[in-house]
């Protein structure tokens, strides 16, 4: 069993910083990509940002130069410094990997369970 432990979330004022990190845990053999996607209430959920097994990323238009996603030395554990914040910014944000937990499984989607940002004067 996978799990994707999150933890940074919180409220902060428009211009302020946030810290978000995602930590992988349980039977896993490769991850594929890690990144975090958000959602607000009556839309759909978007990518932010994405870091591939490489180390490549990408991130959506409306974080870049803002955001910034790096990886743990174990590679299993992902943090987004967020700066500059918006009140467009304020979501839930879900972590996201995908992953094989054996060598022999197919690559899987794994969801964290959400934390909120609140963007607000």
């Amino acid at each position: 069993q996978v799990q994707l432990v999150e933890s940074g979330g919180g409220v902060v004022q428009p211009g302020g910083s946030l810290r978000l990190s995602c930590a992988a845990s349980g039977t896993i053999f490769s991850i594929s990509g890690m990144g975090w996607y958000r959602q607000v209430p009556g839309k759909q959920r978007e990518m932010v940002a994405h870091i591939s097994s490489g180390g490549s990323t990408n991130y959506a238009d409306s974080v870049q130069g803002r955001f910034t996603l790096s990886r743990g030395n174990a590679k299993n554990t992902v943090f987004l410094q967020m700066n500059s914040l918006k009140p467009e910014d304020a979501a839930v944000y879900y972590c996201h990997a995908v992953l094989r937990g054996t060598e022999s499984s197919p690559l899987y989607d794994y969801w964290g369970q959400g934390t909120q940002v609140t963007v607000s004067s």
